[in-house]
């Protein structure tokens, strides 16, 4: 099992903070903005004596609230077309295992979310990395190059819109090529759509949308970002193929249910909760730009305005990442404070690829990003100087 790129750090920052340094987080996706409060009504409101097992695809409340949600993006579910999860990382886990054995193989869009890197190593699945480019904003290659990986073991490909890390929104076209690709080969498409709402420009389609598609699309979903809900782990597989949606609810019989308190908070938050997206969406808009404008100051960065989630992939001037980011937490403080990166090469399948780059999550209000990316810059600054070759 790989170590998280996004958590592995965390002893180096917390050493930092015992030294009395405060540690600006962009490392990790967790955002600052309050759970709304329909959760925690529906959790002190709910009266039985005995929290007891749910059924094994979730409580009706929740998968009615689902299916609303969905009707109101124009996409209509049969409450069969749903199973509860524990959390988008089950969704993931349990979409794979559904549609590979153990030494098939899954395509991946690299860089991706780096927890399909544990998540296929525990399945026993090898991802097949797909390459996409910084210089044009990590959007899919051609069709060509995508199906030049397609082999007799090939059984899904995985994309992630909006994407995480790097903030990317796939076109329409992109996503005809996609379907084409999966059509023509017979394979499924596993779309992680966690950051669905946050797009600040144009809007972006689900596979559930796509026609033709409906046997080969499979939704991961999460409440964890659009509701501020991390802790929550409340997520959901969708798919419209029987044989499929059979699985998942013999997987979820195999861990018996999800947790049957959060489902009741996540139904109330669910039904009432989109009246909240406007203003997150603004809130979050800001801490893009603001993120994004900092880094534009820094010399020899490259990095594209993302769409959508709440990431930027950036290259950064420095000859190690890894290094960098660690150096950040032991040697280096400004005003004694300094900021958490993620390290680029634990979201690439493909060795070498990332040494250069780090992730970076605007989840902090807008002058905390720009002050967080200004001691990057002063970091990069001071380490080139400490570790120049002369």
């Amino acid at each position: 099992m790989p170590a998280s790129p996004i958590r592995k750090l965390v002893p180096l920052g917390d050493d930092a903070k015992k030294r009395g340094t405060h540690v600006y987080h962009l490392n990790i996706g967790q955002p600052d903005i309050e759970t709304p409060p329909e959760f925690y009504d529906a959790v002190r409101s709910y009266q039985e004596k005995v929290i007891a097992y749910g059924n094994s695809q979730g409580i009706r409340l929740f998968i009615e609230s689902m299916q609303q949600y969905y009707d109101s993006l124009s996409i209509p579910l049969g409450y069969n077309d749903i199973v509860i999860t524990t959390g988008g990382s089950e969704a993931i886990m349990f979409a794979m295992m559904a549609v590979a054995q153990p030494g098939d193989e899954i395509l991946v869009f690299e860089p991706f979310y780096t927890n399909y890197n544990g998540f296929a190593i525990m399945s026993g699945i090898t991802l097949v990395p797909v390459a996409t480019q910084a210089e044009d904003g990590f959007h899919l290659p051609p069709a060509e190059e995508i199906a030049r990986h397609i082999t007799p073991r090939t059984r899904a490909m995985i994309i992630c819109n909006p994407n995480n890390p790097t903030g990317t929104v796939l076109r329409d076209d992109e996503l005809d090529a996609v379907r084409d690709i999966a059509l023509r080969h017979d394979i499924f498409v596993l779309s992680d759509e966690v950051y669905r709402e946050f797009v600040y420009e144009g809007r972006t389609k689900s596979v559930l949308e796509i026609d033709g598609l409906e046997q080969h699309a499979v939704v991961m979903d999460s409440l964890s970002k659009r509701y501020s809900l991390c802790g929550g782990r409340m997520g959901a597989v969708i798919s419209r193929n029987r044989s499929f949606m059979d699985v998942m609810l013999r997987f979820g019989q195999a861990r018996l249910c999800a947790a049957t308190l959060e489902q009741i908070g996540s139904a109330a938050l669910v039904a009432e909760g989109a009246k909240y997206f406007d203003g997150m969406i603004s809130e979050y808009r800001q801490r893009r730009d603001a993120t994004f404008d900092a880094l534009q100051n820094i010399p020899g960065i490259l990095c594209r305005k993302p769409s959508g989630a709440f990431y930027i992939m950036a290259q950064f001037p420095v000859d190690d990442i890894e290094r960098f980011a660690s150096w950040m937490l032991t040697d280096f403080s400004d005003g004694n404070e300094t900021t958490m990166l993620a390290p680029g090469p634990g979201f690439y399948a493909t060795p070498g690829r990332g040494m250069n780059e780090a992730r970076l999550a605007y989840v902090l209000n807008a002058p905390e990003c720009r002050r967080a990316v200004e001691l990057v810059a002063r970091g990069i600054e001071e380490y080139n100087s400490v570790n120049r070759k002369d």
